[in-house]
């Protein structure tokens, strides 16, 4: 089966898999000011990072348009596999659904799924992964997305712990969460992916604490360990990450283990310093 993966720019492609196969990252845009970002390969994030750091307010993020999606399911597949952020933190799904429906509109129908990832980062590259790992073992299409969807609502897991939430708060993420941390005491919270929405999970005195309680409490939920890929996203804290890897593994055994730093979309959100996790 040939088949082309599709992600919204959340989506990090670790260079193994874009290597491997045949991957499109169709990006979102961010407004600081009056910059307008593209998050594509351009993107730069200590030049972002630091007109963030210089900007008074705060900045937006814009879905990729459904042409952008149309644009990315061209070409001669036997099968496209897509996956945007969470559904209920963004546009991005509804667009690429929009633009699968145009496209086909145009040029017939294809096998063309979109997955509401119900995530984000890492957790979009998972999806991909597994769909990959049904594609190679021969599933059909139809099973391919049975199996995926199935595993993204019984077996995917987020966490992250950020130094602010402040970003997500006033771009309106937080909805599900009713406790904010007090940031003149350090507070940190451990924050986790739920149905595509945002909880709070536990509280801690900075940092490096409350990053020891996340994988603590993921690991607490995740017990098969050992058939996972573990995922660390990381804003601008390549040191963090390793860090936290290294808890990791001297916890469990992992099928495969990346370290990968964010892109624009990630870095808006997640913030300098931020660590996201998925598993």
């Amino acid at each position: 089966m040939k088949i082309r993966f599709v992600g919204d720019s959340c989506c990090e492609f670790p260079e193994d898999f874009a290597e491997k196969y045949e991957c499109v990252s169709v990006p979102l845009t961010i407004e600081v000011g009056e910059d307008v970002i593209i998050d594509d390969e351009s993107f730069d994030q200590k030049d972002f990072l630091d007109k963030v750091a210089a900007y008074p307010k705060c900045p937006r993020s814009s879905c990729p348009s459904p042409e952008a999606y149309m644009r990315a399911y061209e070409g001669d597949y036997d099968a496209l596999f897509v996956t945007t952020l969470s559904a209920e933190l963004s546009g991005s799904y509804n667009s690429a659904l929009l633009g699968k429906k145009l496209y086909e509109e145009e040029h017939g129908e294809r096998n063309i799924y979109v997955f509401n990832s119900c995530t984000a980062s890492g957790g979009e590259m998972q999806v991909l992964m597994k769909a990959a790992e049904y594609a190679e073992a021969g599933f059909s299409f139809e099973e391919i997305i049975e199996k995926t969807e199935k595993f993204i609502n019984n077996e995917l897991n987020t966490y992250f712990v950020l130094e602010s939430l402040e970003t997500l708060r006033k771009n309106g993420r937080l909805s599900r969460l009713k406790t904010l941390a007090a940031t003149a005491l350090n507070i940190k919270p451990v924050c986790a992916g739920d149905k595509g929405t945002i909880v709070q999970l536990a509280l801690a005195r900075g940092m490096k604490n409350a990053l020891s309680k996340m994988i603590e409490i993921s690991l607490e939920k995740v017990k098969n360990t050992e058939e996972r890929i573990l995922f660390i996203n990381h804003c601008n804290c390549r040191k963090r990450a390793e860090e936290v890897l290294s808890t990791y593994i001297q916890k469990a055994k992992f099928a495969k283990t990346y370290i990968l730093d964010t892109a624009g979309i990630s870095s808006l959100y997640a913030g300098d310093g931020g660590i996201i996790v998925t598993l």
